[in-house]
């Protein structure tokens, strides 16, 4: 893979990874650990997997981490790793939004480079704290918006910025999903518990959820920042707390327009990510569900299908590719990318070089915009879709 340094280049082996939260009957914990590993970066060495202290050290005797580095609570980790020569170098937080600004400042406090799960926190006063902590810190911050790290993604970034699409007049992007369509969180389902509850999700429930990520990655690919949004958001599943569904329409920089819905109501769909930009010499479409190709159609011309690996694709694409054309990467190769990326950017923090430039990961200003999303939506919403700055 073209991402991956070569065991020659690396500087100390794998880095050295605890982990916060994660533990028994947590999915993205687990993805987590797969994608740490998948470009052999990482080593997973010690954690604090759960809020509940026997539930933490099961979880870690489970994953098969030494019982002395199964710890109870993040504090302990924390401080028992600073007393190890081969302590923990990095931290991956996998919390429930509510828990993720606490251990983030702690281990910023440590010293210790921090790959938090999004969104970065549940208020955008947490988020601001957190931001202003880690400038105080020589230390990575990444935030796992992992839709970044698809290849094709990354293909109609560069060619946005190299100005083949011209001035983007139109950007829609949408992430649906089915799962929420009835009161799961009401017969107790784990996962949509906490989604639904202000106190652990934050304002925003669908918004927050996966309304993040499609705000982040229309970000990322156009290179425009959202000015200003109207939103209209709704609670369909009756005595639902936060919002399933959302229909927002955006202001973007130098004059673009768009519109973005979220929806966990959406009967049908099982992981609906899609983007389409539109600009005065062309437009790109791509679709999380079909990964591996990028539609591109130049003004006046047929539509291209381009793929990954493929002929016609460039060295962003190339980059966050491991395996040859015709062989499908997914969901977990495109979090692996962000993974890694935030791995080059440990190595050359900790040898005093510069960031390269060519290494891209969301960091903790993403993570910051994706709580201005999130704030400013929940005001435009309770003024019945005023337009509100994203501050």
């Amino acid at each position: 893979m073209a991402i991956e340094a070569s065991k020659a280049e690396r500087s100390g082996g794998r880095i050295r990874l605890g982990m916060i939260g994660g533990g028994e009957g947590a999915f993205i914990g687990a993805v987590h650990r797969l994608v740490a590993r998948i470009d052999d970066q990482f080593e997973f060495v010690a954690g604090a997997l759960s809020s509940t202290p026997e539930k933490a050290r099961r979880s870690g005797r489970a994953l098969g981490l030494e019982p002395a580095r199964c710890y109870p609570d993040y504090r302990a980790m924390l401080a028992a790793e600073a007393q190890r020569a081969d302590g923990i170098e990095a931290v991956a937080i996998v919390t429930p939004n509510h828990l993720h600004a606490a251990p983030a400042e702690a281990c910023l406090a440590a010293g210790l480079h921090v790959i938090c799960d999004k969104p970065l926190a549940a208020s955008l006063d947490d988020a601001l704290r957190l931001q202003k902590a880690a400038a105080r810190r020589d230390v990575v911050f990444g935030v796992t918006y992992n839709y970044t790290g698809y290849p094709m993604i990354r293909e109609a970034r560069a060619r946005i910025a190299a100005g083949e699409l011209g001035r983007i007049r139109v950007v829609n992007v949408e992430y649906i999903q089915d799962w929420l369509t009835t009161a799961l969180e009401q017969a107790g389902q784990k996962q949509a518990v906490w989604r639904t509850d202000p106190k652990q999700a934050g304002a925003g429930g669908c918004i927050g959820d996966i309304g993040t990520h499609a705000f982040q990655l229309l970000e990322f690919v156009t290179g425009l920042e959202v000015e200003a949004l109207s939103a209209d958001l709704q609670r369909f599943v009756p005595r639902r707390r936060l919002d399933d569904n959302a229909h927002i329409q955006l202001r973007l920089a130098k004059g673009a327009r768009g519109t973005l819905w979220a929806s966990q109501v959406a009967v049908g769909n099982e992981n609906g990510l899609r983007l389409r930009v539109y600009g005065d010499k062309g437009g790109m479409s791509w679709h999380q569900e079909h990964p591996n190709q990028l539609l591109w159609t130049p003004y006046g011309e047929p539509t291209r299908i381009l793929s990954r690996g493929g002929a016609g694709t460039g060295s962003a694409a190339s980059r966050a590719t491991r395996i040859p054309a015709g062989h499908p990467e997914g969901y977990l190769e495109a979090f692996a990318t962000v993974y890694t990326e935030i791995a080059a950017a440990i190595r050359a923090r900790d040898a005093g070089k510069r960031v390269p430039r060519e290494v891209v990961f969301p960091g903790i200003a993403d993570g910051v915009r994706g709580l201005r999303f999130v704030t400013a939506a929940v005001r435009s919403a309770s003024r019945d879709g005023r337009w509100t700055k994203l501050g």
